[in-house]
């Protein structure tokens, strides 16, 4: 079939990130055959922030079906009714990869940002673990923490909101 490189399969599973969010799916399965023997089987799911982790990659491969919608996290009684979904935001802050969110430097340690901070941007929001590594997730501009939309230690995934700053 087609020929197999690292950068074709991660451009392949941002794109199934990007369609399960469009289409506010929760689950998306496809196996992609390369050839005799070589195949990529990806599983991209979505819960609420809080949600237990759920294995990302690597499953048996099935026909893509709509799913019904996450539920979305309650909004602070602050905000509007039409910010419910917080990826849709235009001050969100998303996951630049799969893993687990961290919101202080060590466990303990105090939070590297709180609700109603004044943040500048580059400076470190939070930290996502990604195969043992400390990934630092800077702010893409200056502003105020409106919401933070994980918890410490929970699973991330590729785009999935973290933070609101306005």
């Amino acid at each position: 079939m087609t020929k197999r490189t690292y950068q074709t399969d991660v451009e392949f599973i941002q794109a199934l990130a990007e369609v399960l969010r469009e289409n506010d799916l929760t689950e998306l399965r496809v196996k992609r055959d390369y050839g005799e023997g070589d195949s990529l089987n990806v599983q991209v799911s979505r819960g609420s922030p809080v949600a237990a982790p759920a294995p990302v990659y690597a499953a048996p491969a099935a026909p893509a079906a709509p799913a019904t919608p996450a539920t979305p996290a309650a909004p602070s009684a602050a905000e509007p009714p039409a910010s419910l979904d917080p990826s849709s935001h235009p001050g969100a802050v998303t996951s630049p990869m799969v893993g687990t969110a961290y919101l202080s430097p060590e466990p303990g340690a105090a939070a590297f940002v709180a609700i109603g901070d004044a943040v500048t941007e580059g400076q470190t929001l939070l930290i996502v673990e990604a195969m043992k590594t400390m990934n630092q997730i800077p702010a893409p501009r200056a502003g105020k923490v409106k919401r933070i939309l994980v918890e410490d230690g929970a699973p991330v995934e590729f785009g999935a909101p973290l933070m609101i700053i306005e």
